[in-house]
């Protein structure tokens, strides 16, 4: 990875826009004139076997992030998995979030959440809606679907106060750009089940045949480094194991590596950055 390539880059908010503006409508005539099946099915009857289950709470209190922003953020959460609780993938169609989700207006119920831009973060309308993606990033690593796209954020800005996930195991998203897409290449259907329990975001891949393997998602060569333009730049790889029910290794995959400007002191302890 070429660090320079990291360093930021003062743009225009008038070229943000069009810049914004090109890929949306690229992102619109692909899903219009692409040659991807996408998978639309929503059914309330699930498929019977569990492939990996997981949550996240909602409510995490961030320093210097003003405690509405949670809330809203659930707001818009409740919204987005109405369009994708107890979605089916069959074997060759393609999961795009946006494309299900649609694009979050005033109109539709969201209000505005948190969103991060350029290393700190704003008001947004839909914004909190990274939490889904990254939800279902996470779930799909311990499954056999395949991920065609996801992208990851350019900026590390909360330190790991209570982190359980590696760094960067998530999915950024902006509509639409920013899409999270997998697609199934397996010969059975998937489903995916989100909902809100509590405080927790929560989520399943189920599918229709037993699982024949189990996965352990794990990081490899982190490290904190010195940016020369100043700050520091944080870097991992992310690998998985797979294995059989019995627990035997079969394979160590390699799945991304990260590297992000780190918006706060790396030295600091976790618990005085978010306190």
């Amino acid at each position: 990875m070429n660090h320079v390539d990291l360093r930021p880059k003062k743009r225009s908010a008038l070229r943000i826009w069009f810049g914004t503006q090109f890929y949306i409508v690229k992102r619109w005539l692909e899903w219009k004139k692409g040659d991807k099946t996408y998978a639309d099915e929503l059914t309330n009857e699930m498929l019977p076997y569990i492939a990996f289950q997981h949550k996240t709470p909602t409510l995490r209190k961030l320093k210097d992030v003003d405690m509405w922003y949670q809330y809203n953020k659930v707001i818009n959460l409740k919204l987005a998995v109405e369009k994708l609780n107890g979605l089916v993938i069959r074997p060759g169609e393609t999961f795009s979030y946006w494309k299900l989700i649609g694009k979050p207006t005033k109109r539709k119920g969201y209000v505005d959440g948190m969103v991060l831009f350029y290393g700190t973060f704003k008001p947004g309308l839909g914004g909190g809606l990274c939490q889904l993606s990254n939800l279902i990033y996470w779930m799909v690593l311990h499954t056999p679907l395949t991920v065609t796209e996801r992208y990851r954020h350019s900026f590390d800005v909360f330190p790991d106060s209570r982190r359980t996930q590696p760094f960067g195991s998530g999915a950024t998203c902006s509509y639409n750009y920013l899409d999270l897409q997998l697609r199934n290449d397996t010969d059975q259907a998937f489903q995916l089940c989100v909902g809100l329990e509590g405080d927790y975001l929560v989520g399943e891949w189920r599918m229709a045949n037993p699982p024949l393997h189990q996965y352990k998602v794990y990081e490899k060569e982190h490290s904190i480094t010195s940016a020369y333009w100043g700050g520091y730049l944080r870097h991992n790889i992310i690998h998985r194991k797979v294995m059989n029910l019995n627990g035997k290794e079969i394979e160590d995959q390699y799945v991304t590596e990260n590297h992000a400007i780190m918006m706060y002191e790396p030295l600091l302890e976790a618990s005085e950055q978010s306190g």
